[in-house]
C-alpha cells in the first residue's frame, strides 16, 4: 500500500456502521451486487464515456515525461499526505465549541462547511493524482482516464447522498437534546461521523496512489 495513507474498507460500511450506532441511519444487506447497484448510478453517456476508457488505445508517455518521475511522484504522496492531515486536523482540533453542538442550526452549518472544505480540497488532489498517473505509464493513464469517468458521473450522487448526513445527525442531536452533557457528546459524534466522510471521500485517491506507488 501507499506510504502515510490508511486503507479504509471498500464499501465504505464503516460509515454506515457508525451512523447506524449513533441510531441515525438504518443499514441492511443489499441484494443486489455491485455492478448491479452501479448499473443503476450511470446512464447511457457515461456507459459510452466508461467504455471509451476500458477501450481506448494506450499512448506512450511523453519522453519529456519520463525524466524525474520520482521527484513527482513523491510530491504527489507528500500533497496526499498534507491535505489529510490538514482537514483531519480542521475537524478534530478547530471542532465545534459548546455553543456551536448546543444550536441545530450552528451545528448544521460546521458540518456542511466542513464538507464544502472536504469537495474543494479533495477534487483538486484528486486531479493532481490523475495528472500523475498519466504521466507515468500508459496502464496508470488508463486507470486515471477510468477515475475521470467515474468523478464525473458519480459526483452528483455522491454529493446527493452525503448532503442527507448533516439531517440524518439531527435525530442525534434530538436523542441527547436533554442530556446533561449532550452538547459534548453531540460534539464528539459529528467528529466521529466528519472524519469517517473524510476517509470515503479519500477512497479513490488511496486506490490511484497504491497503483502509483507499485
Amino acid at each position: 500500500m501507499a506510504p502515510g495513507l490508511s486503507r479504509t474498507h471498500p464499501t465504505g460500511s464503516t460509515f454506515i456502521r457508525l451512523l447506524a450506532d449513533l441510531a441515525c441511519a438504518e443499514t441492511g444487506d443489499s441484494k443486489q451486487t455491485f455492478a448491479e447497484r452501479l448499473s443503476g448510478w450511470l446512464d447511457w453517456t457515461d456507459a459510452i464515456a466508461l467504455s471509451a476508457a476500458l477501450n481506448g488505445a494506450e499512448t506512450p508517455v511523453a519522453a519529456a515525461d519520463r525524466p524525474g518521475k520520482g521527484a513527482k511522484t513523491a510530491s504527489v504522496f507528500a500533497a496526499c499526505k498534507r491535505v489529510r492531515a490538514e482537514l483531519v486536523r480542521a475537524i478534530t482540533a478547530e471542532g465545534a465549541d459548546a455553543e456551536t453542538t448546543a444550536d441545530l442550526t450552528a451545528s448544521r452549518r460546521w458540518y456542511v462547511g466542513h464538507q464544502r472544505t472536504m469537495t474543494e480540497r479533495i477534487g483538486v488532489l484528486r486531479a493532481d493524482v490523475r495528472q500523475a498517473l498519466s504521466n507515468r505509464s500508459p496502464a496508470l493513464a488508463r486507470l486515471a482516464a477510468l477515475d475521470a469517468v467515474f468523478d464525473e458521473a458519480l459526483a452528483a450522487r455522491e454529493r446527493h447522498l452525503l448532503s442527507q448526513v448533516p439531517a440524518l445527525l439531527e435525530q442525534r442531536f434530538e436523542q441527547l437534546r436533554s442530556a446533561p452533557d449532550g452538547a459534548a457528546t453531540y460534539g464528539r459524534d459529528m467528529q466521529r461521523v466528519l472524519l469517517a466522510e473524510l476517509d470515503i471521500r479519500l477512497q479513490p485517491i488511496e486506490g490511484m496512489m497504491e497503483a502509483l506507488g507499485q
